[in-house]
């Protein structure tokens, strides 16, 4: 039987909800969406009877219906019997796992329908580069004949992929053998290779930036890991984030170091090629630094290298596996050409490639192997969409960032040196907030909270420039528009809690 909470419960939930910048109805939905959407309402607990609710709110019974059925038309609540009504998450149900982190996934969760009209700006990714694509395809088909006597099994993926891969990394100066390559069915599922391998232990420690990706962030935890936040620094004057030749830049070194000798967690996750979601690059001397620290502290240094190749300033960087074999780089396809391709790989030393391998196995048997013939013509040509996008991704970023100062210039964006996204200081805690009302204004958002850990970020917003400068613009007024909506209904921040102190350095 679900929890209950009483009219005078939810009352006090409420607050001062009805201040007449909306229809009553819909004021009184969108604070509760917001209540549950903070999980200060958890999931599965039955709200209370429309006529109690009514009676102990002074308003009519009609307002309350009208409320819950808007929350039920989009997903917040399910009906139970009679008139009680259970909160949940749109398509995931009341089983879903509550409180504050279950259901901040919302915001910005991948896998969730946009629905016709919609601008989506909680996924940072790119259309196919669909000549190259298509051409690829063409190829591997024509291959696909020389392969059909085998079983079509093969863990470590299929060898003209992986002897691409490894001449790639050797061309970048790391030595690289394809017995020290396996191929994924994109990152995603090469990070959970790599935790369930070397992290598989309920409560093992993983180092994290924070901010990070959030799908890592739910990979670390749905493995029963612990992640080990590390606050990066906030950004320097005008957005910059610093990155000197002298070494600093926008990682706290020092702070991870002292975490890594600390802790001693068994593994670190880092994105030091355009960080995700800040879009930094690491320096050389600290990717040295961090190296040798987690080398001394006997953590495995894994590398997330998926946004390495969208590289807008053309600013010169080592891969962190130069600096010690003992480095596990996880790469990808999906960014630079397509998501679509679901291809990825893990570079390591041979043992552990043989490791992960027998890891794979408990998941699935391998990759489909057209799909692998066609990434090994992308790898080995991997250069030839990147400068049109490249150039394309330069513009989008330039008219973001100006759209940004025009239409919201308390906001405090970020100038990422790389990757796909921006990301941007809010002038108050309303991240969620923003996320709870975007639909209404035709955008889709990922909360600041889905970077990181213990719903900190309240404060930030990521802003992915993939779309067409003409979509940049609508989406940016949607966003005036959501704030102004937010300035004319406290309500719904004041139900936001106060981010946490140690949410940024």
């Amino acid at each position: 039987m679900p929890i209950s909470l009483t009219p005078g419960s939810l009352a006090r939930l409420l607050g001062e909800w009805n201040v007449g910048a909306a229809p009553a109805y819909r004021e009184l939905a969108d604070v509760v969406r917001l209540l549950i959407l903070d999980g200060r309402i958890a999931l599965d607990v039955a709200l209370p009877s429309e006529r109690s609710l009514a009676a102990t709110l002074g308003i009519s019974r009609t307002t309350v219906t009208a409320a819950y059925a808007l929350l039920r038309e989009q997903g917040f609540l399910s009906s139970g019997q009679g008139s009680r009504s259970r909160s949940c998450i749109p398509s995931q149900g009341p089983a879903h796992a509550g409180g504050r982190d279950g259901a901040l996934r919302l915001s910005g969760a991948p896998g969730l329908a946009v629905p016709d009209g919609i601008l989506d700006l909680a996924y940072a990714s790119l259309p196919a580069s669909g000549e190259v694509v298509h051409r690829a395809f063409a190829a591997a088909l024509t291959e696909l004949p020389a392969l059909l006597p085998g079983f079509g099994y093969d863990a470590l993926g299929v060898g003209p992929l992986r002897e691409a891969i490894a001449a790639r990394y050797t061309a970048a100066g790391i030595p690289t053998a394809a017995g020290q390559i396996l191929v994924t069915s994109g990152a995603q599922h090469a990070l959970n290779i790599v935790l369930r391998t070397l992290a598989g232990r309920s409560g093992t420690k993983v180092l994290v930036e924070h901010p990070s990706y959030p799908n890592a962030l739910d990979a670390i935890r749905a493995a029963g890991c612990r992640p080990v936040p590390v606050a990066m620094p906030a950004a320097g004057p005008a957005g910059a984030a610093h990155n000197g030749a002298d070494g600093t830049g926008g990682w706290d070194i020092e702070a991870m170091e002292s975490a890594l000798l600390q802790q001693r967690p068994a593994m670190a996750y880092v994105v030091p090629d355009f960080h995700n979601p800040t879009g930094r690059l690491m320096p050389d001397p600290q990717r040295r630094r961090l190296v040798k620290a987690a080398a001394a502290s006997g953590t495995v240094l894994v590398v997330d290298e998926t946004l390495r190749e969208l590289n807008l300033e053309g600013t010169g960087s080592t891969p962190m596996a130069a600096f010690s074999p003992a480095v596990v780089s996880l790469g990808s396809l999906s960014k630079s050409h397509w998501a679509g391709l679901r291809t990825g790989w893990i570079r390591a030393s041979e043992p552990l490639i043989q490791r992960f391998a027998a890891a794979r196995t408990t998941l699935d048997l391998g990759g489909p192997v057209v799909e692998q013939l066609a990434a090994a013509h992308l790898v080995n040509a991997m250069t030839e969409p990147l400068p049109a996008r490249l150039a394309a991704l330069r513009e989008n970023r330039s008219t973001l960032l100006e759209l940004l100062r025009e239409h919201l210039p308390d906001w405090e964006p970020e100038r990422p040196d790389g990757g796909l996204s921006v990301w941007c200081r809010l002038p108050a805690p309303i991240s969620t907030a923003l996320a709870v009302v975007a639909p209404d204004v035709g955008i889709r958002l990922a909360a600041g909270p889905r970077f990181g850990v213990g719903g900190a970020f309240e404060q930030y917003l990521r802003l992915p420039f993939t779309l067409p400068p003409e979509q940049l613009e609508t989406a940016v007024l949607a966003l005036r528009s959501a704030q102004d909506r937010l300035e004319r209904s406290p309500q719904l921040r004041r139900n936001l809690p106060a981010p946490p102190a140690a949410a940024i350095a």
